[in-house]
């Protein structure tokens, strides 16, 4: 594990004058989802059901037209295979927009998967008594989906999407409306994510200690600007215990 703290806070860390933990706020896709795998899984398997269904086009040209697409409109559009046929053929052609489709949500559920420790370290969290929340840019259908696939929508407090606040991270109003919703203080909170620009930075602003989810990172990020940094995310329990938190009373 990478530890990025300075000396003083080192000292107010070990020290015997560290803040309670009272709770753990995570990003979703690529910190609990393997999202960037799961995505590539279903793209690669759409287009070569496509082409099976009569599509001409090379798989490798059909994939970075979707991913064209999804630059554009954003990496959860809905629309994807519509837009992608009108472009390409004039029109939709609903046997290979449905071989897409099928296709896709198949091998989209086969590669939904947490990353190792999740469940341990989620239920560890809670045994303890911290409070914890999902803070996600993704759609509130869409993250929800992944949360109740993956049974994971049971164990966190609130879930907070885009749709929730109308603002993206790292804008603060996400991140006071969490704090909020989980009656803590930010000093008293920790933010899991793997998007520096945007989990990191928007923390910090409200002044919320953060982890850098190192296993999770899609970007080959060389400076994080995190508190911390972690290679698998049981190592949160260790941060938690060095901050000296025994959890919320009561």
């Amino acid at each position: 594990m990478v530890w990025h703290v300075s000396v003083a806070k080192e000292d107010m860390l070990f020290g015997g004058g560290s803040r309670l933990i009272k709770a753990v706020i995570f990003d979703l896709d690529n910190t609990l989802v393997d999202f960037v795998r799961m995505k590539e899984n279903a793209v690669e398997a759409a287009a070569e059901a496509m082409i099976d269904a009569g599509l001409k086009m090379p798989k490798g040209e059909v994939k970075a037209k979707l991913y064209k697409i999804y630059e554009k409109e954003g990496i959860e559009y809905q629309k994807v295979f519509d837009q992608f046929l009108k472009e390409e053929l004039g029109e939709i052609d609903y046997k290979i927009h449905a071989a897409g489709i099928v296709a896709y949500r198949k091998a989209r559920e086969a590669a939904l998967v947490l990353y190792p420790h999740v469940n341990l370290t989620l239920m560890e969290l809670a045994k303890r008594g911290l409070k914890l929340a999902v803070l996600s840019d993704a759609p509130r259908l869409q993250a929800w989906l992944r949360l109740c696939y993956l049974q994971l929508h049971h164990i966190f407090d609130f879930v907070l999407t885009f749709e929730d606040t109308g603002m993206r991270k790292p804008s603060p109003v996400p991140f006071r409306k969490v704090l909020s919703l989980l009656k803590v203080e930010p000093s008293e909170a920790l933010m899991v994510g793997d998007w520096p620009e945007r989990d990191m930075v928007g923390a910090k602003r409200v002044g919320i200690r953060t982890v850098f989810a190192r296993y999770g990172d899609a970007f080959g990020t060389k400076e994080s600007g995190a508190d911390y940094e972690i290679d698998d995310i049981s190592e949160i329990l260790q941060i938690i215990d060095a901050e000296g938190s025994k959890g919320p009373e009561g």
